[in-house]
Order: C-alpha cells, then structure tokens, then sequence
C-alpha cells in the first residue's frame, strides 16, 4: 500500500476494501477494532494470546481471521499476512517484540483511537458534521472527570457520550446509530503513545483538552518518566478551543506551553485557589469561573459551593480540582453555569473511589481502592489524616519513597499488602518510622482483606478512619482493582456481621 491511500483514509466513506489490517489483541478494544474493520471491507488478521470464548467465537462470524497463541516472538503468519497498517491494543508496549518489529519494519502503527477519529463521521449531527471531541488524561481523576463532563454537557443540552479508557471503546460510540455532540474521550497514556505514531492524515484535532496531573507512574510500560510525560503531553496537541491544566501541576502548564494547538485555542487554568482572569477556582467557599465571562477581568461566574459539594460527597480536595477541570471543558461547549450547578447535586461518584464503605463502632471504613498510583494515594491521604493506610500491591516499577516521605507520615498507621511489600516497608522504615506498620503475608487471595480487617481493627483505639488507598496495581493478588474493593467491603461487612451476631447472643463484640 502506498503511503497516499493510508493519507486517503480518513473518512468511514473511504474505500477501506482489501486493505490488510493486523489487529493486537482481542479484548473490547480489539474487538472493537476488529469488526468495525471488516464492516469496511479491510481484510484483518487478529493475533491475540488469549482470548474470552465469546470473542474467539465471533471474529469468523464478522469475517476475520484470529490466531491465538504466543507474541514474544513475531509469529510467521503475521509476516506472511504483510501487513499494512497494525491497530493494537493499548497493553502493547512500544518494546514488544511485535511493536518493535513493526517500527523497525516501518508499517504504520495506528491505536483504536486513531481508527476512530479516521471514521468519526460515520454518524453525523444534523449540520453534517461529526460529533466534536473533547480528550482528557492525567495520572488521576480521568474517569471521574470524564464522567463529570459528560454529565456536565448532557445537563448542558448536548448528547455526549463518555468513551475511551472509562472502558467503553472510542469505535463504539463513533458507530452509535443515535450519534452524539461530543464524545468525551478518556485516554490513557498507552492510547495516547500510539495517537503521538499518528501521521499528519491520523492526527486527533480535539475541540478541548486536559491534562489534569502528571506523576511518575507506568514506567516499565514507557522505558522512563520523560517517555511517559511525553505520551500525556500529546493530548493537547492541535487542540482548537481550550487547553485546559492544572495551575498547581506544573509539568501540565508546560505541556500547554510547548503544545503545537490550532491558532486561536486558549489556555484554561484550574485550582483551588483564587483565579485568573483565564482560570477556574476557588473564592471564598465558591466554585467560579473567570474563564468563560464577558466580563472576566472584574468578575466571575458562580458554579457551586464546597458547601454544596460536601452535602453531595465531593468536596475531597482532589474531587473538587476534578470538577473544576470538568466545569471548564463543559463551558467552553457553552454549557450555563446554572446547569453545571444542578448537574453537580445529582452526581455520584464510581465505586471504589473515595467510597465510604461502613461505619461502624466509630470507624470509617473508605475504599479508594482505585488509587493506583502515588499521586492518587496522596490525595485521599491528604483527604483522611490519621487515617490507618492500606497500601501496596504491584508498585509497576514505582517507589514510594517520595510518597511514604510526605503523605504517608500523616497516616495513623499503615497495613503493607502484596507481593511488592519489602520495599514499601523500607520506605516506611527510611522516612516514617513514627507510623505503627503492620504487613500481611501473601497468601490466599480470599484472605488478604480478612486479615487487614482483623489488623485495622487493633490499630484503632476509639474512632479512627481506616483507608484502602493502595498506591499501586491490583493484578499481583485480584483480578481488578474493583475486585481488591469489593473484597474489602466484605471484609468489612463480615467484621460488623460478627460484631452483631455476638452482641445479640452475648457474647463479647468484634475484636478491637
């Protein structure tokens, strides 16, 4: 294929036909990639080491062929198949043997997301054009504040649908029937590394974007921390209307500094302070925007109140910076500040971020378990002092050092869980020996929540918080980071069950 038609692919009306196309992997996103593919008429081979019994059963169905079995070498039937353009999963690193033989080969390597700005105008609004995109990443809150913009926008009379890394692919909100305005786009930096290969005719043009925190996090997947910034750095690129970071980050407020945008587009500052005349923050107790005002120089618009935001579970520091980021993508579609205010009373944040699982006897029991990462543990640290910290798990080639030195030395003490436990204890020996630390001992996964119930419970003498804020991956003990809370809440609530069970027969209460 010459590299003139891969220019010419830019549009769900192009002629996609026999165009030999290699998918990686064959989770939702590939699949995704997959059959929208061969509804184009491109030829695709998918290459996967596993794959669920349902997916394996359907890619015959939709007419591609799959090949299951081991890529840490590039298979023969991926070099016979000569491939034009490869669409991978984002769990490929560039250091892959098949990612690397790709590159080295110079066959254009091309994510999901990609594939869908190529065919974005497959559905269209009523003005013929396709739905704008709005793309959001940071090392935390990109679910929440995906969430929250879309919800924002949707209050705001426009149908905008949240897709990306929140889980539901890209392809598939570009291939809904009913369309939308805007999609929201959460990208991880796995996504975004593949969307920074893009050539000039695959390049994303967001209508808004947001970076909204970099910490180290991910470096075994990108080589460094400077290959991992680089990858977040590409969402503000071409961005045509609002640049929107984080004015107390600033790594993001250099990214909008060096990012080659559309002429014209603006930068939006956010935090929790009071704002500029570009900015969002906070005056007083009052969420305001000073960005999107006619008058901003000498006034602001009022969104919220943290007041408002506590009676609703979202006055966490970290939540609030979250909404404020949120608030200023949402207006920058034009969306009123007295919708953006409703919106907000009605929200809900996801499980296991920030969750208040139980109280009980006078404890608080918080699941963050989605906290996988440092900068993510830190905030809700910062949110509990005195908290007794649940921490570790797979560290992904992160130290914690940093975050055991400042945060962690607040905790009211601090249970070790995982297979990466020494070096978290090192830490707490090195920078917080003040803490009271306890480990448990891998074991059976059914076990582990168990056992850090039974320790939390004699560490807290009265009331107390006890805080699963892991700092790290799930994968080393559970399945999911959502499968490490949901353990957690029934530890808790077998705790309480025996606690209650014996006040009713006599017998002494749950151990403290």
């Amino acid at each position: 294929m010459t590299t003139s038609r891969l220019d010419g692919l830019t549009s769900w009306h192009a002629d996609w036909r026999g165009l030999r196309v290699a998918v990686l992997g064959l989770s939702v996103t590939g699949f995704s990639a997959a059959d929208t593919l061969t509804e184009l008429g491109a030829e695709v081979l998918v290459l996967s080491e596993a794959a669920s019994e349902e997916y394996a059963r359907l890619v015959p169905v939709i007419g591609a062929r799959l090949e299951l079995g081991s890529l840490e070498q590039v298979p023969e039937t991926l070099r016979d198949f000569a491939p034009e353009v490869i669409v991978a999963s984002p769990g490929f690193a560039p250091a892959h043997p098949v990612i690397a033989w790709a590159l080295q080969s110079g066959i254009p390597l091309w994510g999901d997301v990609e594939l869908a700005w190529r065919v974005r105008d497959k559905v269209v609004r009523p003005d013929g054009t396709p739905a704008e995109w709005v793309l959001i990443t940071g090392t935390n809150g990109k679910t929440t504040t995906t969430q929250l913009t879309a919800t924002l926008l949707n209050a705001g009379g426009l149908r905008a649908a949240p897709c990306g890394n929140i889980g539901i692919p890209v392809l598939d909100a570009v291939r809904d029937p009913g369309g939308f305005d805007v999609l929201v786009v959460e990208l991880s930096s796995h996504q975004l590394w593949y969307i920074g290969q893009s050539q000039p005719a695959g390049q994303l043009v967001p209508y808004a974007a947001t970076c909204l925190n970099l910490a180290d996090d991910h470096l075994v997947w990108h080589g460094s921390a400077e290959a991992y910034r680089d990858a977040k750095a590409v969402v503000y690129r071409h961005t045509r209307v609002a640049c929107v970071y984080n004015k107390s980050d600033a790594a993001t407020m250099r990214m909008v500094e060096e990012a080659d945008v559309v002429e014209g587009a603006r930068a939006i500052g956010f935090d929790l302070g009071t704002p500029g005349p570009s900015d969002l923050g906070v005056v007083d107790g009052i969420l305001v925007d000073r960005a999107f005002h006619d008058d901003r120089r000498h006034s602001a618009l009022e969104l919220t109140t943290v007041a408002e935001l506590r009676a609703a579970g979202l006055a966490a520091p970290h939540i609030v910076q979250n909404i404020l980021a949120a608030a200023a993508l949402a207006r920058s579609l034009g969306v009123a500040p007295a919708a953006i205010h409703d919106a907000l009373q009605g929200f809900e944040l996801d499980a296991h971020r920030i969750q208040l699982v139980a109280e009980h006897l006078g404890i608080r029991w918080i699941d963050d378990s989605k906290a996988t990462n440092p900068h993510a543990a830190a905030s809700s640290l910062r949110a509990h002092p005195g908290a007794v910290w649940v921490v570790g798990g797979d560290l992904k080639g992160v130290d914690l050092s940093d975050l055991v030195a400042t945060a962690g030395g607040t905790a009211g003490g601090a249970i070790v869980i995982g297979v990466d436990r020494e070096p978290v204890l090192a830490a707490f020996r090195r920078h917080a020996p003040q803490v009271p630390l306890l480990e448990v001992v891998a074991g059976d996964t059914g076990e582990v929540m168990d056992r850090v119930v039974e320790l939390a419970t004699g560490m807290i003498d009265g009331e107390g918080t006890v805080l699963l804020a892991p700092a790290a991956a799930s994968f080393d003990q559970f399945s999911s980071y959502a499968d490490r809370g949901e353990r957690f809440a029934r530890a808790v609530r077998a705790w309480i069950e025996r606690g209650t069970a014996d006040d009713a027969d006599g017998s002494p209460s749950a151990p403290r």
